[in-house]
């Protein structure tokens, strides 16, 4: 919400949901705000699971991983994507390639009239042929 409301959308709210408020003293902490806004709470997560459990700290942050991002790289990384939002705050969509693309089937296809009466009649011969050997 935060970063509708400083893009300039209109969106009624209250400091009271943003992240930082004390309900008790009414107050809002600017550096708990600041923090979540430049991620350094993601940051502080991703040191915490790199000391406490690797496994799930790799499964967790595989694309950072992958990307050569670190714990102290993830505010760099919200300044450069929060300065290029503002430089072009439209939304560009990002074309994908979908000539090869298998769709999944959750159901049969249907199958013609004709279709089926020879998957009966398949069926038929097949359950025929059982029923002689069994007798044999």
């Amino acid at each position: 919400m935060k970063g509708a409301v400083d893009g300039g959308i209109d969106v009624p709210h209250s400091v009271t949901r943003f992240p930082g408020y004390d309900a008790e003293s009414k107050q809002l902490n600017a550096d708990v705000h600041r923090s979540h806004i430049f991620g350094q709470h993601v940051a502080a997560y991703m040191r915490k699971l790199l000391d406490e459990d690797e496994d799930a700290y790799k499964r967790q942050f595989s694309r950072f991983i992958k990307l050569g991002i670190t714990a102290d790289d993830v505010e760099d990384m919200y300044k450069k994507a929060q300065a290029a939002i503002r430089e072009s705050p439209e939304h560009k969509p990002i074309e994908k390639d979908r000539s090869n693309v298998v769709k999944k089937r959750w159901n049969l296809a249907k199958m013609t009239l004709g279709e089926r009466k020879e998957k009966i009649a398949k069926q038929k011969e097949e359950f025929l042929k059982t029923l002689e050997s069994g007798k044999d």
